[in-house]
């Protein structure tokens, strides 16, 4: 399943330099799919795949949660344009 974090970031700093060095730790089977940012940096959104909502937050939480926050979706991918595989 696609899922989504969409984020409201405090730290826009923490919060990506935590996700960057979270990277290489992903859950085993997951995938980011797409990370972006607003200009601000107050609002994020990531798309990860993965077999699990809570793992894409446990793996979220653990790494960048004390700089935002995160609210977790499973994406409508069959009616997403533009949604990577």
């Amino acid at each position: 399943m696609h899922v989504m974090a969409v984020s409201t970031v405090s730290d826009n700093d923490r919060f990506w330099s935590g996700l960057k060095k979270a990277h290489a730790m992903l859950p085993k089977g997951a995938k980011w799919k797409v990370a972006v940012a607003s200009k601000d940096g107050a609002k994020a959104i990531n798309i990860v795949t993965h077999d699990s909502i809570d793992g894409v937050r446990d793996f979220f939480e653990t790494h960048a949660g004390a700089y935002a926050t995160t609210e977790y979706f499973e994406a409508d991918a069959a009616n997403a344009i533009g949604l990577p595989r």
